[in-house]
């Protein structure tokens, strides 16, 4: 009982951080977007509000790691749950495969880009994208193969999920994206290694006729250190939970789900607060518009303050003010 009541209090303040994190992100990026209406700006959106919706499904299953109830929460109700936070955490993963394809695209075909990728594209990818994820966050429901014959609670992962079901999900989904992550990453980084050459050969050229000088375009390797960052985050999460399932397929007398479920399930969704952590330091657009954010904050509690004592005050000064032509008074009288 103090193991469960410690995993819901570090599922209280996961929650909140996760919550209260990309809600400011995703507020940043709507007045972004607001300014320069930029498409790849929607899918970082999209994942700010997919990993609040992580931090949304995970805060369901506190009650009952806090509750000292006999009776924990049914099969069906719980089965529902841990389907909505698989589908969010699948949502964010797809969409941090969508930005990295995005940055893959911008930099393969820079000419083409806002032709290939309209705001019509991005919103039927970011349709696709959720109808995908629910598909498979909701798809043990239907296949009893992915369900546990037995449930005793609290509720959990593997309370009401098979193993088989990590199984296909690393197959069919994991290692295909880290092989796409892969792929995009060394092909990016071969165009921004082609691309500094040109731009070092162009400033010798004009370094040696003495002409002008052209100026160093460091967007590339911006959007490829931000790419290699949410992939490492995204593979130093989830690629242990998922590795550790695959051994409890294959040995079922090994008995790993307490660590899968109490460790290595946190840390795979602790990945939703490490996405908008990332954006916040290393996107300086970002990082700025949260600056003015809480500038405006700053100033709006300030102007509250200024005026909640000017009213709570104001009463005195007339008192003081007719105190003041009373003394006036009397010492002109008696002069």
């Amino acid at each position: 009982m103090e193991s469960s009541f410690s995993f819901g209090v570090i599922l209280v303040v996961l929650a909140s951080l996760i919550i209260a994190a990309n809600a400011l992100v995703a507020a940043a990026v709507l007045l972004l977007i607001h300014k320069n209406d930029g498409v790849s700006l929607c899918f970082t959106l999209n994942l700010a509000v997919a990993d609040t919706l992580i931090g949304v499904a995970i805060s369901g299953l506190i009650t009952d790691q806090l509750s000292s109830s006999s009776q924990p929460t049914s099969k069906t109700l719980c089965s529902l749950r841990i389907a909505f936070v698989t589908a969010s955490a699948t949502a964010s993963v797809l969409t941090v495969m969508l930005i990295a394809f995005d940055r893959y695209l911008a930099i393969k075909q820079p000419l083409r880009y806002f032709q290939l990728m309209s705001g019509l594209v991005a919103g039927a990818c970011i349709a696709g994208l959720w109808l995908v994820s629910y598909l498979i966050g909701f798809l043990p429901l239907g296949v009893p193969m992915f369900q546990q014959t037995t449930y005793q609670g609290p509720c959990s992962f593997f309370a009401v999920f098979h193993p088989h079901f990590v199984l296909t999900l690393s197959c069919v989904g994991f290692f295909p994206a880290l092989i796409l992550f892969v792929f995009f990453y060394c092909d990016m980084l071969k165009i921004a290694s082609m691309h500094s050459q040109q731009i070092q050969k162009m400033e010798h050229a004009g370094a040696v006729a003495g002409a002008y000088r052209p100026p160093r375009t460091p967007n590339v390797f911006k959007a490829i250190r931000t790419v290699s960052v949410l992939i490492g985050s995204f593979t130093l999460s989830w690629a242990p939970f998922l590795i550790t399932g695959i051994v409890q397929v294959a040995c079922q007398e090994c008995l790993l789900y307490s660590v899968l479920e109490q460790y290595l399930w946190l840390l795979g969704v602790g990945n939703s607060l490490l996405n908008p952590l990332i954006y916040a330091y290393w996107q300086k657009e970002v990082r700025q518009q949260l600056y003015y954010i809480a500038l405006g904050v700053k100033k709006g509690l300030t102007s509250f303050l200024l005026f909640f004592l000017a009213k709570n005050g104001g009463p005195e000064n007339p008192r003081e003010s007719s105190c003041h032509i009373i003394t006036i008074s009397h010492s002109e009288l008696n002069g």
